[in-house]
Parts: structure tokens; sequence; C-alpha cells
């Protein structure tokens, strides 16, 4: 009988519950583990190693695989998005001139909660990260 190793860590159950689903799409069994012991006491994540996606040992290269493909994919279905009809913010990426940007407030949140604005921004299209 196969057993679990820790595949993957998160700071959000959200993103752990992404990846998983990805993950039965591409016919791989996954197990979140710590994820309603960290949503009641956020405290105790570093204590306990955060949210982790765990996966059979035999499926671990194939689950690498999944992931991959899939962010190749999504990368490849952003870039058919370079110019939106309706804009969140009125300036464009200084890189490549696209106007499909979104604001990371993964710099300014802790545990996934938003403590301040971020001025730190990203283009879906080529990735470029920058400051507004």
């Amino acid at each position: 009988m196969s057993e679990l190793v820790k595949f993957k860590f998160y700071e959000t159950a959200l993103q752990a519950n992404r990846d998983k689903q990805i993950l039965a799409e591409g016919g791989i069994n996954s197990f979140i583990a710590n994820e309603q012991l960290i949503q009641s006491d956020w405290l105790l994540s570093q204590a306990v190693g955060g949210i982790q996606l765990q996966v059979f040992e035999e499926d671990l290269e194939k689950a690498h695989q999944v992931l991959e493909d899939y962010k190749e994919n999504e990368v490849f279905s952003l870039e058919v998005e370079h110019t939106i009809a309706d804009p969140e913010f009125d300036f464009v990426c200084p890189k490549c001139g696209s106007n499909h940007i979104y604001r990371d407030d993964s710099a300014t949140s802790f545990f996934g909660i938003s403590i301040l604005t971020s001025h730190k921004f990203v283009c879906y299209y080529c990735g470029n990260e920058f400051t507004h």
C-alpha cells in the first residue's frame, strides 16, 4: 500500500483547494491536511507546517506534471486576453502596454487577510510586476 507524502504547502485553503481540484481533473487523488485546524486558529499555521496538499507516493511525479501543464495552459489562455474592454485600472503595464492587470495583495496580506492596500501590480499578459 502506498503512503501519502507532502506535495505542497499553502497559506490559504483557497490555494490548496484550487490545486486539489486541478489534480482531481488530472485523475490524481489528493488530500488536504491541517485545513480546518488553521482556519479555526491561524496562529497554529507555523506550528503544524501550514496547509498541506498530500498525494500518494506513486502519484508524486504525475502530480508535478499535471500542475506544471495547468500553469502553462493558464499562461497561454491569458495571452488571448491582452486588452480588455472595461479595465479596473486607468493605467497599463509599462512592459507590454496591456491593460489587463491586477493588484497583488499578497504582499500586504497576512494569512490571506489584507492589512494594507498594495501598490504592487501584476500584468496578466506578460507577468510583469510593477508599482504604480
